[in-house]
């Protein structure tokens, strides 16, 4: 990755799931106590550091929560129970949702001059941050500043490998790495069920099943394309051809790989896509390999234009198997 698509790839992720525990405590600003929760579900090096160290999201929200309250109480302010979070609804809400000032202090510090921007440099700007908030939540997790510091440059010293595109020239292709504060096999259970869907494929409503049907490669079931937005209900404009989905499974290793292939059999040139989980067991949950990718047109001209919008392209991709990822993160958080 180049450094500004690197800082536009975590910015994004870290920014919705900031935005997402913002929204448990019915929040619309995300401060710099949810960007510290966002990276305990990083997939990267800041996130599996902290892990490491046990700063998990439910040690993590712990810790948030108790520095709240101890801070109202320093001004005279009780909290009641009622104040309890809920869970997330950033997915259902229309409502605007931005960064505090500080929290974007953080983000423009990390991608200043000589700096990747990347979750990396974010925490070690919140280990640094002046208003000792991250500090003080550090310090109820047992972590000191120096020592997590000392983590991250050991981390980083370890080179990185970064998955290549799939080099079918009729096909476009993205692979992310994801965690999922979640076992292994509750993870497998939401991805080797053709009902569970719709939960990480945006574009899915529901999927037809039958119990009775065996989850076996070449299986495949009928879907239906969502009309109405999940939040508010309003119309999509969907195509006829394009109401109907089929779902076909086209690979499976029990517990640690799925592959799933989208077409739509009402329309004579509708592209496929293909997604892929490979799956592993981390600290504190689960790590997800995604590789999406879009059957390409073979047409001579198609390809050319291709090549024309090929950035339009990689953009596309990395939107949609970025929402893929936090949709599944999402349902276990």
């Amino acid at each position: 990755m180049t450094r500004l698509t690197t800082m536009a790839a975590a910015s994004h992720s870290i920014s919705l799931a900031a935005m997402e525990e913002a929204s448990r405590r019915g929040r619309r600003v995300a401060d710099i106590d949810d960007m510290l929760l966002a990276l305990t579900v990083d997939g990267g090096t800041a996130g599996q550091v902290l892990r490491s160290l046990g700063v998990t999201l439910d040690a993590a929200r712990d810790a948030v929560a108790a520095q709240h309250t101890t801070q109202l109480a320093d001004v005279g302010v009780g909290v009641s129970g009622g104040s309890t979070p809920d869970r997330i609804v950033f997915h259902e809400t229309a409502a605007k949702y931005e960064w505090s000032p500080r929290a974007l202090g953080i983000l423009t510090r990390a991608g200043e001059k000589g700096r990747r921007g990347d979750a990396v440099a974010m925490l070690r700007e919140l280990i640094d941050e002046p208003s000792g908030l991250i500090h003080s939540v550090l310090d109820r997790l047992g972590i000191d500043d120096g020592a997590l510091h000392t983590a991250l440059d050991e981390a980083e010293r370890i080179p990185s490998h970064e998955p290549s595109p799939a080099s079918d020239m009729n096909a476009r292709s993205a692979a992310s790495e994801v965690f999922v504060p979640a076992p292994v096999t509750d993870v497998w259970a939401l991805l080797a069920d053709p009902a569970g869907i719709a939960q990480w494929d945006s574009s899915i409503a529901a999927v037809d099943v039958d119990a009775t049907q065996p989850l076996l490669v070449g299986a495949a079931w009928e879907a239906r394309t969502r009309t109405a937005r999940a939040y508010d209900g309003k119309a999509l404009k969907v195509r006829d051809e394009l109401l109907r989905q089929r779902v076909e499974l086209t690979a499976l290793s029990e517990g640690a790989m799925i592959a799933w292939r989208f077409t739509y059999p009402d329309a004579s040139h509708g592209n496929a896509r293909h997604v892929r989980f490979d799956i592993s067991e981390a600290a504190g949950g689960t790590q997800l390999r995604i590789v999406f990718r879009w059957e390409r047109d073979r047409a001579v001209r198609r390809r050319a234009l291709g090549f024309l919008f090929r950035p339009l392209h990689r953009f596309v991709l990395w939107m949609q198997i970025s929402q893929i990822g936090a949709a599944v993160s999402r349902a276990f958080r």
